[in-house]
């Protein structure tokens, strides 16, 4: 059988834990495996201070952490501030979640009854529900919230349709940074829905404070109006993905109340959105757990259902009202059962992404990284690509006038202009042979193809590649990087120099100082399953 090493976290010491995992045959026929499991060895891309010590997470030999790591993880001082809570984490404890900080949250990185890899293959096969409530929701609306969202990001927002979602960008001024990926949803007119990432909330809202202040105070005209921005505290965010996911919904959506509209997910397709009314059983209206200053649950629910999520299956995200997001949960795990619905933490989320060729903040993409760059050109709406002076309008996207040149890729830097510049590097993806590649692993080139620099451009301080590891010329770096349990190889996401982005490239990467082949890899890795409409 295969034999696959997963990270399952750090120890304080360099010497490893090891246990042994023996996943059985069914239901994870994907990757019927027995799996060496170093502590040095799973949450991959959670950053190094939140990932939990545990000398084995499987569900057959379930060790309990050490005291001292509870109290590394509950502990606050004057530079950490105290973690806050979903309305989930009680529930989360209930079901054995392993709760470590992660966005300024405590959240489950995985639960007893299942491993990582093991819950990574049921969201695959079956159906898992994620916690995402740490995300941070806003509602943006107003005459001039459509004028904000063109100029903040380069999507389509004008000619995007009503109840229709996009992935975008938020981006900086001047630069074209990425300030933060998200997601755009039109629920009116001049009605947003917007959700950015949690571990950014404190430089988000700031940033959005500032430009909505200078664009209603110091750019009146026809496009632009009041601009009511809100915060969705306290909100509930619910991911539930997997093939089984639209019928476990379908189940609970029919039970409306009589005066609920229908609605036939079958007709709801990928990136569409709608609101739904959502009758709860006793039992689980009750089992929302209020304090006395938040409202009484209730037996009957709206919730926002959008076709998305971050795993590359079919599945739904659902925003829910304060007071409601453990009722509705609780709703969920009963209906669906044990056999077709579990939870899911941080570390499955993290290979599921991975796998889906989906980026996370702060690794993949940062405040230095425009979506030319990180190979999310797409996202800038075929309307925004024209080819007048960004700098002179108001309906311009920030950053325009440094993206759009790249855009267009120059043949060489003597030869770049200001409509001419193309990018250095690229984000690609990689499959990487022996040991994983980790975030931070530097990529060289190989002996087969050291020509290939002297037609690619020096890159800039900054970009992927430069420098040396010995003989070796370094020409990117790895950003993400873990063991796929769906296809059983070692992948990643890396940054390299431009001309050595092509699928095939057959490149070097430098784990534990040792080079490992590692070649160039179009993702998805794992084809996505959304669901665009019947076949």
């Amino acid at each position: 059988m295969a034999r696959l090493r997963l990270q399952h976290g750090l120890l304080s010491t360099p010497r490893l834990n090891v246990c042994r995992v023996q996943f059985k045959a069914a239901p994870f026929a994907s990757l019927s495996q027995s799996c060496n499991t170093t502590a040095r060895q799973c949450t991959r891309n959670i950053p190094s201070q939140v990932r939990p010590r545990y000398s084995n997470l499987s569900a057959a030999n379930k060790a309990t952490p050490t005291s001292s790591v509870y109290a590394r993880y509950a502990s606050s001082s004057e530079t950490n501030p105290p973690l806050r809570r979903t309305a989930l984490y009680d529930l989360h404890v209930r079901h054995g979640g392993k709760m470590v900080p992660f966005g300024g949250y405590s959240m489950p990185v995985q639960y007893s009854d299942l491993s990582i890899t093991e819950s990574h293959h049921w969201t695959r096969q079956k159906a898992s529900l994620f916690d995402v409530g740490h995300m941070v929701q806003h509602r943006i609306s107003g005459p001039g919230a459509t004028a904000l969202l063109r100029r903040l990001t380069p999507s389509s927002i004008t000619t995007l349709p009503l109840h229709q979602s996009t992935l975008s960008v938020l981006l900086h001024p001047a630069t074209g940074g990425i300030v933060d990926d998200t997601v755009i949803a039109r629920l009116g007119p001049e009605t947003f829905y917007v959700v950015t990432n949690a571990a950014n909330r404190e430089k988000d809202i700031a940033y959005l404070r500032e430009h909505i202040s200078a664009l209603t105070t110091s750019s009146p005209g026809p496009n632009v109006g009041a601009i009511h921005w809100e915060v969705m505290e306290d909100w509930g965010l619910l991911a539930l993905q997997g093939p089984l996911a639209p019928v476990i919904l379908s189940e609970l959506v029919s039970a409306a109340h009589d005066n609920a509209p229908s609605t036939d997910l079958s007709k709801l397709y990928f990136g569409q959105s709608v609101h739904v009314d959502l009758q709860l059983p006793p039992s689980s209206a009750a089992a929302t757990t209020t304090s006395s200053s938040s409202p009484p649950p209730k037996s009957t629910v709206q919730l926002l259902v959008s076709r998305a999520g971050y795993t590359g299956e079919d599945g739904f995200e659902i925003s829910i009202p304060p007071g409601s997001t453990s009722a509705v949960a609780q709703a969920l795990l009963t209906s669906a059962g044990p056999d077709r619905l579990r939870l899911a933490g941080l570390g499955a989320r993290d290979s599921l992404r991975l796998e889906a060729g989906m980026c996370l903040y702060g690794h993949d993409l940062d405040d230095t990284t425009t979506p030319v760059e990180a190979a999310l050109s797409w996202v800038i709406g075929k309307d925004r690509r024209d080819d007048a002076d960004p700098t002179s309008s108001i309906d311009a996207f920030f950053g325009a006038e440094v993206i759009l040149p790249q855009l267009r890729p120059a043949k060489d830097v003597s030869s770049a202009s200001a409509s001419n510049t193309g990018v250095q590097r690229r984000r690609v993806g990689l499959i990487v042979d022996g040991a994983p590649a980790r975030e931070g692993a530097a990529i060289v080139l190989g002996s087969g193809n050291s020509s290939a620099s002297s037609t690619s451009p020096t890159p800039a301080a900054g970009a992927a590649g430069g420098g040396a590891v010995g003989k070796a010329e370094v020409v990117g770096k790895v950003t993400s990087g873990c063991p796929s349990p769906t296809l059983g190889k070692n992948i990643a996401m890396a940054y390299v120099r431009n001309g050595l982005h092509k699928a095939g490239t057959e490149l070097e990467v430098l784990v534990r100082g040792k080079p490992r082949r590692a070649v160039v890899t179009k993702m998805p890795f794992v084809p996505a399953k959304y669901y665009k409409g019947p076949r």
